[in-house]
């Protein structure tokens, strides 16, 4: 008995329950910080929650003004078109209420001649080789559909 008290005191033994001890005690923090490192803390649940939150809460209006921007830089592009068309149709007035300009335009359009003058029409020649059928209905004269409709019924009789 006498050896093993002695034994028990001695500072090798005392070293040796000293480092179990150690390592003992520093294998259970790493077991509990790596059970700790892989679960979710409450925390950060409540964070990644108002994070969550907040992005759903913000993509609704963030889409509707981006749209919006959109449809305002739309509708300045039409009013800008509209104001080049008004100022258009402001200088074709003008030149309009000069006697000159109608005139010009009344024997272009018109085929109006002036008193002495000789006036000549000059046709296609290409366009006069295209025959009456093949022009559609919209560009022949009425009568000459009429006709066609005849003939086509009184083809189909027979």
């Amino acid at each position: 008995m006498a050896v093993k008290d002695r034994d028990r005191f001695s500072t090798a033994t005392r070293l040796r329950l000293l480092g179990e001890q150690t390592a003992a005690r520093v294998y259970r923090s790493q077991t509990k910080r790596q059970a700790r490192r892989s679960r979710l803390t409450g925390r950060a649940a409540l964070l990644a929650l108002v994070l969550c939150t907040l992005i759903v809460a913000l993509a609704y209006p963030m889409r509707q003004y981006v749209s919006q921007r959109a449809e305002i830089a739309d509708q300045q592009r039409q009013q800008e078109r509209a104001r080049k068309r008004v100022e258009q149709l402001r200088d074709l007035k003008a030149r309009w209420q000069d006697d000159a300009y109608a005139k010009q335009q009344i024997r272009r359009r018109l085929h109006y001649v002036m008193p002495g003058e000789t006036g000549y029409i000059v046709i296609d020649p290409g366009a006069a080789k295209q025959s009456r059928a093949d022009l559609g209905a919209a560009h022949r004269p009425w009568y000459a559909n009429v006709w066609d409709g005849v003939d086509k019924s009184d083809a189909s009789d027979q």
